[in-house]
């Protein structure tokens, strides 16, 4: 594992990958976590309890941007049956799962319960409400505020306010 200064892991986190995590500066996983893909998690994050974080492999991973949260009980999967077109079974000869990686940017937030299904880039100032489900490949607009299930925009953020803030705060104002 490599991690930054002011790293806090909570006591009953389940790291499967532990040799393949990454953590800035003052992050935060609590209690109840369990990340078994290889992540890489930007400085000034939290991960609250009860979040998954689960199915890379071959190339597959987990990014988080600076100043982003997931909030408890989010679930973020790298892989998952095509419950479609397929056998609904892991391990199995011939079977195709659902893969890819999901990144989210800088200034990111995904509310409590959330689902983040494979193969989605969440760009910059983006946020998810509580309860929302995430299919695969959704396309998102920067710094705008999605929920449901499936997820919809629902309105712009108000970036500049956001940003002045962050301002501030690196000043030490």
């Amino acid at each position: 594992m490599k991690k930054g200064k002011d790293f806090t892991l909570g006591q009953y986190v389940i790291l499967k990958k532990e040799d393949q995590l990454e953590v800035g500066d003052n992050v935060r996983i609590a209690d109840f976590c369990r990340i078994s893909s290889p992540c890489k998690i930007g400085s000034n994050c939290e991960i609250a309890p009860g979040t998954y974080i689960a199915g890379g492999g071959l190339g597959h991973y987990f990014e988080m941007g600076e100043y982003s949260s997931l909030s408890s009980g989010v679930r973020v999967w790298l892989s998952t049956n095509d419950y479609v077109n397929e056998l609904v079974a892991h391990n199995v000869p011939y079977v195709k799962e659902i893969k890819g990686s999901v990144i989210l940017g800088k200034y990111t937030g995904v509310g409590c319960n959330s689902v983040i299904m494979p193969s989605n880039n969440i760009p910059e100032g983006v946020t998810i409400g509580a309860l929302s489900f995430v299919p695969s490949n959704f396309e998102f607009e920067p710094w705008t505020v999605y929920a449901g299930r499936p997820i919809k925009k629902i309105k712009k953020r108000n970036k500049e306010n956001i940003l002045k803030t962050l301002s501030m705060l690196n000043k030490g104002e």
